[in-house]
């Protein structure tokens, strides 16, 4: 079996305005901004250079698009915090509100969702416990 040459590059997202977007995810990574097109069309967010994620993670690129949201995002990212209650409180704090699609309902439910500031929704999943922490080293 021949081995995939893909390498993801790149998730997109659609805007009506890539500006504010982009800076509410820049504040919110702490990601640094890499490119800008010249109309402010495009712009391109990527994990701080030499963090261990430069050149792992996916960089964002956020599209300016004429076209509204039609109906729930088919996408949408997971970010894990060290502090749950912490980074919801500074997400809010960045613009972003806490969006009901039901988790409420499911006893097991242990993530926020949220929305950013165009209404992109999010997940805000728990911290990992110590033994998690300790397990994902030891198999590392």
């Amino acid at each position: 079996m021949n081995t995939p040459s893909l390498r993801w590059q790149c998730v997109i997202v659609d805007c009506a305005d890539p500006e504010p977007v982009a800076t509410f995810w820049q504040a919110a990574l702490g990601w640094r901004r890499t490119h800008v097109s010249a109309d402010g069309g495009e712009i391109v967010l990527e994990p701080p250079e030499g963090s261990p994620e430069d050149g792992v993670s996916p960089d964002l690129l956020f599209i300016r698009v004429p076209d509204p949201t039609a109906g729930k995002n088919r996408l949408h990212l997971d970010v894990r915090p060290s502090d749950q209650a912490a980074e919801v409180a500074r997400l809010e704090g960045l613009g972003a509100t806490r969006v009901e699609v039901g988790q409420s309902r499911r006893e097991e439910a242990s993530w926020v969702v949220m929305a950013d500031v165009e209404g992109n929704e999010f997940c805000v999943l728990r911290a990992f416990t110590a033994e998690e922490l300790a397990r994902f080293a030891a198999e590392g």
